[in-house]
């Protein structure tokens, strides 16, 4: 039986899903900014979508979208300390060994930074625009765990080999070494049968999604998972990924998340299940339910894309509930 050290990945993790500026020129500018800032107040990784046009729940299919890769590169360049990943990478849009490589690079010239987030992909409209095949749930799960072993293994071994049913390598060089011992792999995705089965057998992370009740639900399978495969449920770092809002006074944070409900066509019951809104105090009793409910880290959209005040603000509610936010090299924030 596999011996699973316990990873940590993120406690507070902040996702940038949307650019917002007024040219092409001045988007990184913006998200520059926005991880700057997320860094000083105290959020312990950076994540951005892996699309290639806007998904409807954050804007229109033509707004500004950057490929993550690139992005998270840049970015490692703008920050010090907080992990750096895709949340998660749609296995169809690359070559799993070109993936690895890619993520390999990203950990070297973040001084030992990257996360490898990796999920079955389900954009379909966003296959057919850009010429990539989009196969059944059932091959793009077994894709997903194929591309998984590629990935651990180049991470792990200089030199390796693998014959699967849907990718091989053969003597793939992966060159430099990673700067960091061990690149954790999360694996995004709620599916209770084969998803979460995924990570109890191969990963050091998942990112589920949902309401509190959808989360105990969730981890409760994970454990089962754990059991079935003879793996120690603890050694598997667990996380949500959801949006937030956040203002001075509840007025004003009730207010605002309504004229977003709005905007977006939302009834309240559904905005309250998306979107963690509130003061500071508010945001902070909230977050701690759901780790409670047996999470180890949070990681959020700003329901108010582009807003630094609203990454600030947030930092500074949340990062006292962990009591100072763990960084990559062990080092805490106070």
């Amino acid at each position: 039986m596999r011996t699973w050290q316990r990873r940590e990945v993120t406690r507070l993790g902040l996702q940038i899903p949307a650019f917002v500026g007024s040219t092409p020129a001045s988007l990184f500018g913006t998200v520059s900014e926005l991880a700057i800032t997320a860094e000083a107040v105290g959020f312990d990784s950076l994540w951005v979508m892996d699309h290639l046009h806007q998904i409807g729940y954050v804007g229109a299919p033509t707004d500004p979208m950057l490929e993550a890769y690139t992005l998270l590169g840049a970015l490692s360049q703008k920050t010090a300390t907080m992990r750096l990943g895709a949340m998660v990478t749609g296995v169809t849009y690359r070559n799993p060994a070109l993936l690895a490589k890619a993520v390999t690079t990203l950990d070297v010239v973040s001084a030992g930074r990257a996360v490898l987030g990796i999920g079955a992909a389900w954009n379909q409209e966003e296959h057919a625009a850009y010429g990539f095949d989009f196969p059944s749930d059932a091959e793009r799960l077994e894709r997903l765990e194929e591309a998984v072993l590629i990935a651990r293994s180049m991470f792990d071994a200089p030199v390796s080999f693998f014959e699967g049913r849907h990718y091989r390598i053969e003597g793939a060089i992966n060159n430099p070494r990673p700067a960091q011992e061990r690149i954790p792999v999360l694996i995004g995705g709620s599916g209770e049968r084969v998803t979460l089965r995924l990570v109890a057998s191969h990963a050091d992370a998942c990112n589920l999604f949902g309401d509190l009740a959808t989360i105990r639900r969730k981890l409760a399978v994970l454990d089962r998972h754990c059991e079935e495969v003879g793996r120690d449920p603890e050694s598997v770092w667990r996380t949500r990924l959801g949006s937030l809002l956040v203002a001075e006074t509840e007025s004003e944070a009730r207010s605002k998340a309504q004229s977003l409900a709005a905007a977006r066509g939302m009834d309240q019951a559904s905005l309250d299940a998306m979107v963690l809104w509130g003061d500071p105090e508010m945001i902070r009793y909230k977050a701690a339910e759901f780790i409670d409910a047996g999470l180890d880290g949070l990681v959020f959209n700003m329901a108010l894309a582009g807003d630094v005040n609203q990454v600030r603000m947030a930092g500074e509610a949340l990062a006292p509930l962990f009591g100072g936010t763990t960084l990559s090299g062990g080092e805490m924030l106070s």
